[in-house]
């Protein structure tokens, strides 16, 4: 497994995001509760043991990660990219050791987590996310860690669009082309002029009749 994933890192962290994110949901959830709730002290316990679990891991995330900033294959510009990356994680997880040691004297006293808590709680969920994002533009963007990349064609590997929208289109699409292949046929009919024989004779008849009407009135003037 090792020789697949060169670090523990990536698989630790996702356990640090779950488990403290989770840790700051519960921490306001309770306390957005009532104070005689029936789940307001058992969402504090959730908070509490989400917090310390999540602080425990966090410790291992953080040296895989520091082994794995040692380590990978960087440029320039990926450097900057995860020494950010580095600076928010330390800070990080140095603010959630606190809250975590200060979630154990509040257990001991018996007491409630007061605003000075719960804001710094926010802030450290903040930077939770921030932490994340930068180590996800690090691998995505940057390819830090990556082994290999895959070689993309136009040929290879489609997956193909089944989406209603697009079943509709490709339907009117059909049917477009359907429409299309027959249309000549009845524009040919509509372009196509009808003659009339027996009014083309009749209207040459008139012509003819008309004429020698013209040429008799023309001789009986002479």
């Amino acid at each position: 497994m090792i020789a697949i994933l060169p670090n523990w890192h990536p698989m630790l962290v996702h356990f640090t995001i779950g488990l403290l994110g989770t840790s700051v949901v519960f921490y306001f959830a309770s306390a957005l509760l009532a104070k005689d709730h029936n789940w307001k002290q058992q969402w504090r316990h959730v908070a509490n043991w989400s917090l310390w679990s999540g602080c425990l891991v966090t410790i291992g995330t953080v040296f895989a990660g520091w082994y794995a900033y040692n380590t990978v294959a960087h440029d320039q510009s990926s450097h900057a990219a995860m020494t950010l990356h580095r600076d928010w994680a330390l800070a990080t997880a140095s603010l959630f050791l606190i809250l975590g040691l200060t979630a154990v004297r509040i257990v001991k006293k018996n007491k409630t987590p007061r605003y000075l808590f719960l804001s710094l709680t926010a802030i450290a969920g903040a930077m939770l996310l921030i932490t994340g994002f930068l180590g996800g533009e690090a691998v995505y963007r940057h390819g830090l860690g990556v082994m290999s990349l895959p070689t993309v064609e136009a040929d290879e590997h489609q997956h193909p669009d089944t989406s209603p929208h697009n079943q509709e289109n490709s339907s009117a699409h059909q049917h477009h082309e359907t429409t299309d292949e027959s249309e000549p046929h009845h524009l040919d009919e509509l372009m196509t002029p009808s003659i009339d024989v027996d009014s083309d004779t009749e209207i040459n008849e008139h012509s003819h009749d008309a004429e020698m009407e013209a040429t008799t009135l023309h001789q009986h003037q002479h």
